[in-house]
C-alpha cells in the first residue's frame, strides 16, 4: 500500500498494518516510490497464453515497467491492490476486512478494465472473491507477493524477506491463486511498497515476471476525504499512466467513492481505461 503525507499520522496509528501498508523507485540503489511463468516473452509477444512482459533487463535482471507511452490515444491504466500480510488472519478473524466488493462492483458498473495487484494471502482468505476477479475478462490478476513481506531492508516497517525466499514467495503467490480457482494470473509483479534493489531483481529474474511500478499515487491509503484521493489522480494522470490504489476495505476506505469521480472525468477529458498488459504491450520493449 502506498500512503499519501497527509495520510502519515493515521498510518503511525494504526501501528503494524500502516507499516506493513505503507508507501514506498532505480535499481542501483534501493527504490520506494512514494508512494509465474517461467520464460519471459518479448513485449511484442502478446497471446492469450503468453501475455506481454519486457526483456530482461542489464545482466539479466527483473525489467521495471512504471508507464506506457505518452501517446495520443490517452490510455490510462489503474491498478488495485489487494494487500494482506500473511500474519493478519486473526484480524481477518475478527471482523476486519480487507476486501472491497463494493470497489470492484462499481468498476463493473462502470466498465472499466483494472489490474488487481493480489497477495497470495488474500487469496487464501478470500477465495470465492479471487475466482471471481479473475474469472472476469474485466479485470486481470497480477502477483504482490504472498507475505506482503518487503523485498528489501528498510521498507517502511515491513518485515524483510531473506533473498533466498524471495523468489518462493512470489511463486506461493501464484499457487494460491491456482487454489483459488484463478486460471489465468498475469507475470506481472509489484514489490510490496514499492521497494526494490538490484538484489531483489537479481533474485526475481528466473521467476519471469516483470515488475510493475506506477507513475501516479492516489494517496488513498488509510484516506477519509474521497474527494482529495479523486483529485489527486486527477492532477497525475497522463497518457500512459500507471495509477496505483487499493481494494482493502479497512486500510483505504475512500477509494470506491474516488472511482465515482475519478471514471467518469477521465473519460470526459478524453482518457481511455486498460490494463497493465495492455501498456506493457505498448511499450514494445522501449522500458
Amino acid at each position: 500500500m502506498i500512503l499519501s503525507a497527509r495520510s502519515i499520522a493515521a498510518t503511525c496509528a494504526a501501528g503494524a498494518l500502516g507499516a506493513a501498508l505503507a508507501a514506498c523507485g532505480g535499481p542501483d540503489a534501493t527504490h520506494r516510490e512514494p508512494h509465474a511463468p517461467s520464460t519471459i516473452a518479448s513485449a511484442t509477444s502478446a497471446t492469450p497464453s503468453q501475455p506481454p512482459t519486457l526483456a530482461p533487463g542489464p545482466a539479466g535482471l527483473t525489467p521495471v515497467f512504471k508507464n506506457g507511452p505518452r501517446a495520443r490515444d490517452r490510455a490510462v491504466a489503474l491498478t488495485f491492490d489487494a494487500d494482506m500480510t500473511a500474519d493478519q488472519g486473526e484480524r481477518a478473524a475478527a471482523g476486519e476486512r480487507f476486501d472491497n466488493p463494493r470497489l470492484i462492483a462499481t468498476l463493473r458498473k462502470f466498465k472499466v478494465p483494472a489490474t488487481v495487484f493480489m497477495t497470495g494471502r488474500w487469496a487464501d482468505e478470500y477465495p470465492r472473491e479471487a475466482k471471481d476477479i479473475g474469472q472476469d475478462p474485466l479485470f486481470e490478476i497480477a502477483n504482490h507477493s504472498y507475505s506482503h513481506y518487503a523485498f528489501t531492508d528498510d521498507c517502511y516497517g515491513l518485515p524483510t524477506l531473506p533473498e533466498d525466499r524471495m523468489r518462493a514467495d512470489v511463486e506461493r503467490a501464484y499457487t494460491a491463486f491456482r487454489k483459488a480457482g484463478v486460471r489465468d494470473a498475469m507475470p506481472y509483479f509489484r514489490f510490496p511498497g514499492g521497494c526494490y534493489d538490484q538484489r531483489s531483481l537479481r533474485a526475481l529474474s528466473a521467476a519471469g515476471v516483470t515488475a510493475v511500478q506506477w507513475d501516479v499515487v492516489s494517496g488513498d491509503a488509510f484516506a477519509t476525504d474521497a474527494d482529495a484521493v479523486a483529485q489527486q489522480v486527477l492532477d497525475g494522470v497522463r497518457s500512459g499512466s500507471v495509477v496505483v490504489m487499493h481494494c482493502t476495505r479497512s486500510a483505504a476506505p475512500a477509494t470506491e467513492r474516488a472511482l465515482r469521480t475519478i471514471v467518469p472525468e477521465l473519460r470526459h477529458r478524453g482518457f481511455r481505461f486498460v490494463k497493465v498488459s495492455e501498456l506493457i504491450g505498448a511499450a514494445d520493449g522501449r522500458h
